[in-house]
């Protein structure tokens, strides 16, 4: 493994997305550690998405173990980015991501939910 942390130590994990529809919305998949090292292509990612002005985007972390301030501000970000013209939904339990989240109270400026199943839910009781 090539060390690109910066520091004496090679990165523990690395951060990984995927994209898909499902059921009108378009689904950024997160899997891995979101920290400052990560945060900048989480926010290509989103980027991407959004530059296509999806009616609705759901950011799934259920698969993150880590999610540092820095993955928190590209929430936000995507979060204004999307606007009016993009509904936007987060899925988070646990430790690693909803607890951050709830703290910051992050979780009142966008709907957050614990399966992908509530984020689709709710999506399609709007």
């Amino acid at each position: 493994m090539t060390n690109t942390s910066g520091d004496a130590y090679p990165l523990a994990e690395t951060m990984t997305t995927s994209v898909v529809e499902h059921e009108g919305a378009t689904v950024l998949a997160v899997a891995g550690e979101v920290d400052l090292a990560t945060a900048p292509a989480l926010e290509s990612a989103i980027e991407g998405i959004l530059s296509g002005k999806p009616a609705a985007l759901i950011i799934d972390l259920s698969a993150v173990s880590f999610l540092a301030s820095a993955g928190m501000a590209a929430l936000v970000a995507a979060h204004k980015r999307a606007g009016a013209a993009t509904v936007m939904a987060v899925v988070a339990e646990g430790p690693a991501t909803s607890r951050q989240l709830k703290m910051t109270s992050l979780d009142q400026v966008f709907a957050l939910h614990a399966t992908l199943d509530d984020a689709l839910a709710g999506l399609r009781s709007r």
